[in-house]
């Protein structure tokens, strides 16, 4: 129960407006005995999703789960996240604590600085994407995946309470876009191709974030044997397969599109995707806090024509 009110804490930050969670708070007591209840006596099941659609920018499909899922998935990250954390290599970036999408660019800097002796060769960077990631993760393979990782049957049934509660076309395959437990549970799932890129492979320079990954090199060749390699691999043991539309090789000199970024020797533009959404966001009267999530994205580019086009500087 103890854990049950400091995971609630921690949850509720910024939601308490929400109708939902002021609904589930108004008797959060007698809530909170009864998830414990179900916990304890392994009767707990994952409840029903609502859906809704999303530009980011492009097309989302997310699945909202109950206030009570929502708390529980939030307790089990708070225990899971400190064991996997300390196993997950340095270059993997996303939904981790003094990680994220800046960092990862800086990364990105650094290691194409390095193989291109701070621009004085090519640097070739292989630039790859997974198809329809969150959708085809295979739940019996992640589950294989944690056993390996924790002994304890509770909980495994519980993680397959959760995994379990969601599936995509087909049955036994996917994980919601929305679950803050997913975010965690697909990089448990692509670690094995983290280990695999550095162990087996030895790759040097190596980045990813969620499923966009790059490799630099200064040999071209060395990055073509690299492709059929990662793709037995990711077909064979982890069923997922590369966006044959978002797979290709090109040097630092020409501009590599990577997390919403184009990035070049010496600057960093936006991408236009973004640039378009950004104008639209901005239209007529936008919230002050969309104005100041925009400029702050934007100090992280070569973006003060675009700044001052919007107003935001001078």
């Amino acid at each position: 129960m103890e854990n049950l009110l400091v995971t609630w804490d921690r949850f509720v930050r910024g939601k308490r407006h929400k109708t939902d969670v002021m609904r589930y708070e108004a008797r959060l007591s007698y809530n909170l005995v009864k998830l414990h209840g179900l916990l304890d006596t392994r009767t707990y099941e994952h409840g029903a999703y609502s859906a809704f659609n999303i530009s980011d920018p492009k097309p989302r499909n997310i699945h909202k789960a109950t206030v009570q899922d929502r708390l529980l998935h939030h307790l089990m990250y708070k225990e899971l996240y400190p064991y996997f954390e300390a196993r997950f290599i340095y270059d993997s970036y996303s939904c981790r604590i003094n990680k994220g999408t800046h960092r990862a660019l800086d990364r990105l800097k650094y290691f194409a600085d390095r193989v291109s002796k701070n621009n004085t060769r090519t640097c070739y960077i292989l630039k790859c994407d997974i198809k329809k990631f969150f959708a085809s993760i295979d739940h019996e393979l992640l589950m294989v995946i944690m056993k390996r990782h924790i002994e304890d049957p509770e909980l495994h049934w519980l993680i397959n309470q959760v995994v379990k509660s969601f599936h995509t076309t087909h049955s036994e395959i996917g994980l919601p876009l929305g679950n803050l437990t997913s975010q965690l549970l697909v990089n448990i799932y692509m670690h094995e191709f983290d280990m695999f890129m550095k162990q087996e492979l030895q790759v040097k320079y190596y980045i990813r974030y969620a499923d966009d990954f790059a490799i630099l090199s200064d040999n071209k060749g060395y990055l073509e044997t690299l492709l059929p390699k990662m793709e037995l691999f990711l077909n064979t043991k982890l069923k997922l397969r590369l966006h044959e539309h978002k797979v290709y090789i090109k040097t630092y000199a020409t501009g590599v599109d990577f997390l919403g970024w184009v990035h070049f020797p010496y600057h960093r533009q936006i991408r236009t995707t973004t640039k378009r959404k950004i104008f639209t966001q901005l239209k007529g009267y936008p919230k002050r806090e969309t104005i100041g999530s925009y400029r702050g994205l934007l100090e992280h580019g070569d973006t003060y024509t675009i700044q001052k086009m919007l107003g935001l500087k001078e």
